[in-house]
This record gives structure tokens, C-alpha cells and sequence, in this order.
């Protein structure tokens, strides 16, 4: 369970799902440990958040669990989007964790947003990659499927049809340099990307859309590391929990 996740179904606020898929990343294999990984790192964390005076016990989060992955990926995105719309309906915002970034096609269909909003080194705009139609790398063009307008925050890296794709209007790519200082990545990921944004400004920027946002998730977080990935992972998904719920 997430530490502070003290709450129960039918009374949450938000919901945390885990989703430990791992079919597709093509460098560095290990998210389907990013779920169990997020939640151990998360233990150290205090109950009280000073700036916005409250704990995260009284947030009302409820742990689901993990939704295991299936051998189809179609299939189990299918069951992942039905297990996060369901909890949508019952009236809790849902905490995607994964798994590699394939899952949050889930959740955007869950959510059904009008804008997809993103924090990512890649445009992750393909078609298919490696043949799969369903890899990581095409995230963001699923998710326009859905919403109207993609937003990719400190994307950094994409193929020349990804960067002709992102020029079209329906996207908005903001550079690294336009919303952070320069800063090396964490390693625990799988698709590691140098030149960053500093973990203080990715701090800033969940706070700053917190309020608008439908949903949240963190994934990619792999077990290459001593835990700064998962680490950081769980600490941005309390902040936007904290920053969601005083704004609401």
C-alpha cells in the first residue's frame, strides 16, 4: 500500500492504481518494478505537508493495488481503462503508477481530457515502434485520439515524423530551457535522455496545473537506481494530491 493511503473505496478522494507493464521499453527493461518501488520509497516521506498545512492521511487516497499486465497489450489497456474509469464514476481522481509510459493510454481514455498534458524528454509521437503499434514511444499520438491538444513539457528527443508531427497545431512542445535550468536526469528510467529539467521545477510545474488537472500519473520509474527515481515519483504524486485537493 502507499504509505498514507489510509482510506477505503467507497469514501476516496483518489484513487492510486499500480500498473507494472514492461512489454515494450527498449533500452533499460525494469517498470514493471516502478509500482513497488514508488510505494517503498514513499515510506520515509513526513505525514504533514507545511505548505499547504495538512496531511496526506486526510487527503482520502485509496490503494487499489496493481492490475497486473496480460500477455495482449490491447487487452490489458482495455481492463486498465475500465478499472480507472470505474473509479472515476465512483467519484475519486484517479493515480496512474506505472509501468512503462504505454499505460498512460489508459488513463487518458479513462479521463477523457481535453488537453493531454506532459512532462517527458520524448515527443513519443510514432505510429508504431520496432512494429508495435502500442510501444511506449507512441503515447502521445494515442492520446490525441482522445483529447483535443497535447501539451509536452521539456520534450528533448523524436524522429524527424515526430518533430514534423509535433509542428502541427493540436501540439505544443516547450523546451527544457524554457521552463527549467539545465539538469542531468535520473538514471532509474528506461529511455534516459540527458539535459533535463531540475526536480525543483518539475515540482513547480505539477503544483502550477495541479488545480486543472483529471488525473495523474507517474511511470517509467524502473530499478536501475538506488531509488532517486522512485523517490521523486512519489513525492510529485503527493505534491499534486496535496495541490489538487486545496485547490478543490
Amino acid at each position: 500500500m502507499f504509505p498514507g493511503a489510509a482510506a477505503d473505496r467507497e469514501s476516496a478522494d483518489y484513487a492510486l492504481v499500480g500498473a507494472p507493464l514492461d512489454r515494450s521499453t527498449s533500452f533499460r527493461p525494469g517498470t514493471r518494478f516502478g509500482p513497488r518501488r514508488i510505494r517503498h520509497h514513499a515510506g520515509g516521506f513526513e505525514d504533514f505537508d507545511h505548505r499547504t498545512g495538512a496531511k496526506f492521511t486526510d487527503r482520502s487516497v485509496y490503494d487499489h493495488g496493481d492490475v497486473g499486465p496480460t500477455a495482449d497489450a490491447a487487452e490489458y489497456l482495455d481492463f486498465l481503462t475500465g478499472t480507472l474509469s470505474d473509479l472515476r464514476e465512483e467519484g475519486a481522481t484517479p493515480l496512474l503508477v506505472g509501468g512503462e509510459h504505454t499505460v498512460t493510454v489508459a488513463s487518458v481514455r479513462a479521463v477523457d481530457p481535453d488537453v493531454y498534458v506532459c512532462l517527458d524528454a520524448h515527443l513519443d509521437l510514432r505510429e508504431s515502434y520496432a512494429g508495435d503499434p502500442l510501444s511506449h514511444a507512441t503515447v502521445t499520438r494515442h492520446a490525441l485520439a482522445v483529447a483535443d491538444r497535447a501539451v509536452l513539457l521539456g520534450a528533448r528527443a523524436g524522429s524527424e515524423a515526430e518533430w514534423e508531427r509535433a509542428a502541427e497545431a493540436d501540439v505544443t512542445v516547450v523546451p527544457p530551457e524554457d521552463v527549467a535550468e539545465w539538469s542531468p536526469d535520473l538514471p532509474g528510467t528506461g529511455t534516459p535522455e540527458p539535459f533535463g529539467i531540475a526536480p525543483s521545477e518539475g515540482r513547480r510545474l505539477v503544483s502550477a496545473v495541479a488545480s486543472a488537472c483529471e488525473g495523474f500519473d507517474v511511470v517509467e520509474v524502473n530499478d536501475r537506481d538506488d531509488g532517486q527515481a522512485a523517490t521523486l515519483a512519489a513525492k510529485l504524486l503527493r505534491r499534486f494530491v496535496h495541490d489538487h485537493a486545496a485547490e478543490g
